[in-house]
């Protein structure tokens, strides 16, 4: 962009500023989330549950289930690419 098109803009910064923070917080806040290790040990504490008999075993699979593919999302690099925000 050229000097003039900055000066015009500049009221504009803040703004940019501020979607450019929530962009990078969103993409931490996915790579969190689909982290096998972070998955990983959501598994286990799903298996506890069940064994507490804190859940149910319908329960149990389902959520397994959506672990499950947040695992692969994070195996297969998917996470951070925006593909985990439209489910």
């Amino acid at each position: 962009m050229g000097l003039i098109s900055e000066v015009l803009l500049l009221p504009l910064a803040p703004a940019r500023g501020g979607a450019w923070a929530i962009r990078q917080v969103l993409h931490e806040a996915e790579r969190i989330y689909y982290d096998p290790a972070t998955v990983r040990a959501e598994l286990a504490q799903l298996e506890e549950r069940l064994e507490a008999g804190e859940i149910s075993e319908e329960e149990f699979d389902r959520q397994e289930d959506e672990l499950l593919d947040r695992l692969e999302i994070g195996m297969h690099g998917g996470a951070g690419t925006g593909e985990g925000t439209a489910r």
